[in-house]
């Protein structure tokens, strides 16, 4: 990391582990966290869409930072996620969120409201001028209805505090076309397009599959910095069954909290209400796609246990708590 990226290469979309209650495993997020920061990620972004930032309070969220920033140890950053479609909380959180020790902040396209684009870049700008952190622009149209427009992302380039974009819209072509017209960053928010993210010129990615296997990726990261296009391919193509298990079937949370449980590596596979586990017929299309997956570090199918019945349904937590 440097002061022209402080957020790192290899970003790790972070899974909250839950117990079978719905509640937070705090010492679960530890260990999950330690592991991460081990095997090559130099970034981890909490309360993400991967995090199940919907259903997180404000204090789980902001205790993930403090949680993150202790066991990542300078090791690597904690980038805070999520924010809100509503301005003024979206503000508070990522205030307080700097306060708890956050690296950075990535900014969510708001979602539901459907704003125009002028109502965008003020969204960007106000979070941006609210706080000293670094920023992410998170353009996800999938989710969030709409996209960040070519000319608006040039238009929020301009503020001190944005640096960066992660993209999941996957028009590569644009992505090129603003890499040559600014300085922004920019990262991978799709797993499968990281090398070609790379490729041409992105610095990174933000990946749900890093949960699993963060090593192939600080490999492919490695070689692209080392102009050795060969290993990057290489690993990429290890990834592809991985990236397909986890990444079609069923939301990506979902998906990576299944092989992680059943790789033992959290204690429950649990989500939150309204996300459920698999049902039977995905869960069966993502053993069959695990099936697939050879010689990819971190993935030991030896150990894959996979738990339908654990993965079953979704979970309320104890204390019903608002997100505010």
């Amino acid at each position: 990391m440097s002061a022209s990226n402080p957020f790192g290469q290899v970003l790790v979309a972070l899974v909250t582990p839950m117990t079978a209650d719905g509640e937070v495993d705090w010492p679960g997020v530890e260990q999950h966290i330690d592991y991460l920061c081990t095997h090559g990620a130099d970034g981890i972004v909490v309360t993400g869409t991967t995090g199940e930032t919907s259903t997180l309070t404000d204090a789980e969220k902001l205790r993930l930072v403090r949680v993150g920033k202790e066991v990542a140890a300078g090791r690597a950053s904690i980038i805070t996620g999520g924010g809100s479609n509503e301005t003024a909380h979206a503000i508070e959180l990522y205030k307080a969120s700097e306060k708890a020790g956050a690296d950075g902040v990535m900014v969510v396209t708001p979602y539901y409201n459907k704003p125009t684009q002028a109502g965008v870049l003020t969204h960007f700008r106000m979070v941006a001028d609210a706080t000293d952190l670094p920023v992410i622009l998170y353009d996800i149209p999938g989710r969030a209805g709409i996209e960040i427009k070519y000319e608006t992302i040039l238009r929020a380039a301009k503020h001190p505090n944005i640096l960066a974009v992660k993209d999941a819209k996957g028009d590569l072509s644009e992505v090129s076309r603003v890499m040559n017209q600014t300085d922004l960053l920019y990262f991978a928010g799709d797993d499968a397009n990281a090398l070609p993210t790379l490729a041409i010129g992105g610095t990174g990615l933000i990946g749900v599959t890093a949960n699993i296997a963060p090593a192939p990726y600080r490999a492919i990261v490695d070689a692209v910095n080392a102009n050795d296009l060969a290993t990057a391919t290489e690993q990429h193509k290890k990834l592809e069954p991985l990236v397909r298990a986890i990444m079609t079937h069923v939301p990506g949370t979902v998906a990576a909290k299944y092989v992680l449980h059943g790789l033992g590596r959290i204690s429950s596979p649990r989500v939150r209400l309204p996300l459920v586990g698999p049902e039977d017929h995905e869960a069966a299309i993502i053993e069959d796609e695990m099936a697939l997956v050879k010689d990819v570090e971190g993935v030991d199918l030896a150990r894959f246990r996979p738990d339908r019945n654990a993965a079953a349904g979704g979970a309320l937590p104890k204390v019903a708590g608002t997100t505010r």
